[in-house]
């Protein structure tokens, strides 16, 4: 199922500070270079349609958050979204996430990561493209300081187990901490739309929590041409963990974590 064209944001907003295109940026970025504060950055791969940044800059004025989303017209929204909300603490990023981390981003600069339901690439063939991977899962760790948290979450039970696995042979993480949320207070009260929706319809998350060890990491930025193509994504499967038409259904999930 395609994704709804999303909402244009009020053309009287100035987006500028808050939307930022990865062919603009330094190599390396310096990720605390984009705010006007000086704070713990933590970074959100795949920001969709921004509640997480939007309601983390709000709840944590104390730190700063930094998202990256592939289709352009997300992260406008996004932008439009921050700049209404006058959050100086909240940036968007429109651009590929592996490149982002994997060539721009210096070591340990990272006091967080956010991966919430990433794309499962249902078809044998492309599960290659799964952001999940070892060796993403290798960049991210050379980005995150020492104590650094990696938040995962996902509705697919096989990508949950497939990405704690990549986790552990990348020898950078601890073992996994199940993360429970807590009851939403108001309709809103989620981490992500994605994990709303899920949710509503009874469907059950996998969750953990990667803290980041001391162990240097045994990668580089890897010199590379940013992506030729940063605009469009792929459709992401609906709520129901459903895949599409033709594919055999994952096996049936659990709440209960690692």
């Amino acid at each position: 199922m395609p994704r709804r064209p999303p909402r244009k944001p009020d053309p009287r907003l100035d987006l500028s500070a808050h939307l930022l295109h990865l062919a603009a940026l330094a190599d390396p970025f310096d990720p605390t270079s984009v705010f006007p504060t000086a704070a713990p950055v933590e970074l959100e791969v795949g920001s969709g349609k921004g509640l997480f940044l939007s309601s983390a800059g709000a709840a944590a004025p104390d730190r700063n958050f930094l998202g990256i989303e592939i289709a352009h017209g997300y992260a406008r929204l996004i932008a439009g979204k921050l700049a209404a909300a006058g959050l100086t603490n909240a940036r968007i990023i429109h651009g590929d996430a592996g490149f982002l981390v994997g060539s721009l981003l210096p070591d340990a600069c990272l006091a967080g990561m956010h991966v919430y339901f990433p794309d499962p690439w249902w078809k044998a063939r492309h599960r290659k493209r799964r952001v999940l991977s070892e060796p993403f899962l290798l960049q991210a760790g050379r980005a995150l300081a020492p104590a650094a948290v990696l938040h995962v979450w996902t509705d697919v039970e096989e990508y949950f187990l497939e990405a704690m696995a990549a986790a552990r042979a990348t020898g950078l993480f601890g073992e996994p901490r199940v993360e429970r949320p807590a009851e939403p207070a108001h309709d809103l009260d989620y981490r992500t739309h994605f994990e709303r929706r899920t949710r509503l319809a009874g469907m059950p998350v996998w969750r953990a929590a990667l803290e980041r060890s001391a162990t240097a990491a045994p990668v580089t930025r890897v010199t590379a041409p940013p992506p030729a193509r940063t605009s469009g994504t792929p459709a992401r499967p609906p709520a129901t963990g459903s895949p599409p038409a033709g594919r055999a259904a994952p096996p049936p999930a659990s709440d209960s974590g690692p």
